[in-house]
């Protein structure tokens, strides 16, 4: 369904395991840090647990927390290194330079010559984009962006969407490197860790209440937010700095016992974590303590229990571990890719693929990540000339891979769409005489061929709409459009009818909310949409308040609830409306593809009949229209949906006299809108 937020993950293992978190003043002696092999198969279980749920491999159904396992160990790693080794801000970043980014960079080269090679052209340009974003490591930032957009179009997961987190992980690094090292020089002592302590603690807490509230109004900004993934990193230097207390001292028996009670208890949760959450389970929020305390017990417990400990460093978790971040790196646009290249493939064929993907993963980490992280000069400009190879390198393959695809489709996005003259009536499209050379608006185009009014959204935690007027906005008589999307997709026809008679046009839309008068539940958020109801509620008073409308026009998605949930609602609905005395005018519902029809166009190389989709399911039984309401509360009502779907055979088509109908898998294009402007007019208003 439209905004439906696909949560896919990639987890980024960093550094060797400190014995504590002691702070080490400048110019005194670095320890040697002893290795934890405990760590190293924790790293194996998270890098498994998402492998498994990309896969869709059933049963661990939460493996998507193998992100925040990452997360938490990561913290736990460099606030190690940073209090318990005496380094220098560059030769800090050059570490993680060296570490970090050739074998992401060689993923992403890798990724950019399979996408030109085997994705459609918008896809390429979708890529190619996402290849800018992963190399200048702010991919979350862009994903945050799109899947907050609802005028944005549904696309495909990217081949580079597990970038997100080491986006998160790079961040995070450059704030902790400049916060500890900071405090390691201009303080000393126990002032220096009890500093460090409270500023673990504050940031940590920021970001935990945060995340509670992001995951509340925006799932996306929770999910893919550095903001809101902050405190997950801060258990982990929690864990450390308790670590550092602990080796401080001999523990008693009663304290080792505690420790391994500890230690089973973040087993427990990780693996409950892993078994008992799924898609449905509201993330990262509270749901997340589970997976992020468990893993700080186990990272703080496990060395003091030898049972927990050796459980951890079985060897097949170990082996994983070591692998972990090349294999990450490499999975997903191996899934991605091939599913884009041949549809939806079964689970045990993505856990082939995911096995197979080992292969170059492992080539990765033994030609490029090892030779690099430890072969290469420790000097810090040798590093950080690595590091900016590793991000030059990515942006011309992005640059190259874009301007192929721009060539591909023979233009760019900006190039604006010329709507022919549409049909006033009749099973034609456009009006007598009107052609199309090619087809309008261009696959380029598309994608972004919009109404004008995305000022007028509201995001998912707002209850009301602000004042969002068009046409002659001075004029006493409007047209007030109301409804979700699929009633904002017919501003620029609305728009059309105020205009040619010097009226207003006022917009009333909130994304994913039925007009009829039922609850539902949002995917983004989910929870229940009680903002909705709000909004509606809200909506139906501002109504009755203000100045009669000249009409009102409704319009929405079809596919709310059950059949006898929607005849209900609109009930409850039509009782407030048809009190207001105006003129009540309803559009049915335009068909739902079911998939991305630019995309579908650009892989086809335009040809229409490729993207054809069943008529069966592009409708739904519709109350309005065949239920009788319309004609109990004298509801004018146009259904366009046997212009769109002419004939009575099994598909749909996507074009029509060469106008593309739909921009993304269930919104039609803006061209389109315009075009169906006369009939609107004629069908609505009577105009002659």
């Amino acid at each position: 369904m439209p905004g439906v937020v696909r949560l896919d993950r990639q987890a980024v293992a960093a550094g060797t395991a400190p014995t504590s978190a002691e702070v080490v003043p400048p110019g005194e002696p670095r320890r040697r840090a002893a290795f934890r092999p405990d760590i190293e198969g924790l790293r194996g279980i998270a890098v498994l647990s998402v492998l498994a749920f990309h896969a869709a491999v059933p049963g661990p159904t939460g493996g998507y927390v193998g992100v925040d396992i990452f997360f938490v160990i990561s913290g736990f790693l460099i606030t190690g290194l940073l209090t318990g080794r005496p380094l220098g801000l560059w030769d800090f970043a050059a570490r993680r330079a060296r570490r970090i980014l050739p074998a992401a960079a060689t993923v992403l080269v890798a990724t950019a010559a399979a996408g030109g090679a085997l994705l459609d052209p918008l896809r390429g340009t979708d890529l190619a984009h996402d290849l800018i974003a992963a190399a200048g490591q702010f991919a979350n930032w862009r994903f945050v962006g799109q899947q907050t957009d609802y005028l944005a179009a549904e696309h495909d997961p990217s081949p580079l969407q597990h970038f997100w987190s080491l986006g998160v992980e790079n961040q995070f690094y450059l704030l902790w490197g400049v916060l500890l090292l900071g405090l390691a020089r201009y303080l000393h002592g126990r002032r220096r860790t009890l500093a460090i302590t409270l500023a673990t603690l504050a940031v940590g807490g920021i970001s935990l209440a945060l995340c509670l509230r992001w995951t509340a109004t925006s799932a996306p900004l929770a999910y893919f937010s550095t903001g809101s993934r902050l405190w997950e990193f801060a258990a982990g230097a929690c864990a450390a700095l308790a670590g550092s207390a602990l080796a401080a001292r001999t523990p008693g028996r009663a304290a080792t016992g505690a420790l391994r009670v500890l230690g089973w208890a973040g087993l427990a949760a990780v693996a409950a974590s892993i078994l008992l959450y799924d898609r449905t389970t509201p993330f990262p929020g509270a749901a997340a303590l589970l997976p992020v305390l468990g893993t700080a017990a186990l990272l703080l417990a496990a060395p003091s229990d030898r049972v927990v400990g050796g459980l951890l460093a079985t060897r097949p978790l170990r082996a994983a571990g070591r692998l972990s971040y090349a294999w990450y790196l490499w999975h997903w646009p191996v899934l991605t890719i091939a599913q884009a290249r041949y549809g939806q493939l079964p689970w045990t064929v993505l856990l082939a693929l995911t096995a197979a993907s080992a292969l170059p993963a492992w080539l990765t980490m033994r030609l490029v990540e090892q030779p690099l992280r430890y072969g290469s000069s420790p000097a810090p400009r040798r590093g950080l000339a690595v590091g900016a190879s590793a991000l030059v390198i990515p942006l011309i393959a992005a640059l190259t891979l874009g301007g192929g695809a721009v060539r591909a489709l023979g233009g760019t996005a900006d190039t604006p769409a010329v709507a022919p003259a549409g049909a006033v009536a009749g099973p034609a499209l456009l009006a007598p005489g009107a052609r199309v050379l090619g087809l309008t608006p261009s696959l380029a185009r598309a994608r972004q061929d919009f109404p004008p009014g995305k000022g007028c959204e509201i995001p998912l935690n707002a209850d009301s709409s602000p004042r969002c007027l068009f046409g002659d906005e001075d004029s006493p008589d409007r047209i007030v459009l109301l409804g979700d999307s699929h009633a904002g997709q017919w501003i620029s026809a609305g728009l059309k009818l105020a205009e040619q008679r010097h009226w207003a046009l006022e917009v009333l839309v909130k994304p994913g909310c039925p007009l009829a008068t039922l609850t539902v539940r949002n995917d983004v958020l989910g929870r229940t949409f009680d903002e909705c109801d709000r909004w509606r509620e809200n909506t139906l008073t501002r109504l009755t308040s203000g100045p009669k409308p000249r009409l009102v026009l409704m319009a929405g998605l079809n596919r709310y609830g059950s059949q006898e949930e929607r005849t209900t609602g609109w009930t409850r609905t039509l009782d407030r409306l048809a009190a207001l005395g105006a003129p009540l005018a309803y559009l049915g519902d335009t068909p739902m593809p079911g998939k991305d029809i630019p995309t579908c166009l650009a892989a086809s190389d335009g040809r229409s009949d490729a993207c054809f989709f069943p008529r069966d399911t592009a409708f739904e039984r519709d109350p309005m229209l065949d239920g009788g309401l319309a004609a109990r509360y004298g509801v004018h009502t146009l259904d366009l949906g046997p212009l769109l779907c002419p004939g009575s055979g099994p598909s749909c088509p996507a074009v029509l006299e060469g106008v593309v109908l739909y921009r993304d898998t269930g919104h039609i294009t803006d061209t389109l809108a315009r075009v169906l402007a006369p009939r609107l007019d004629k069908g609505l208003l009577g105009a002659p």
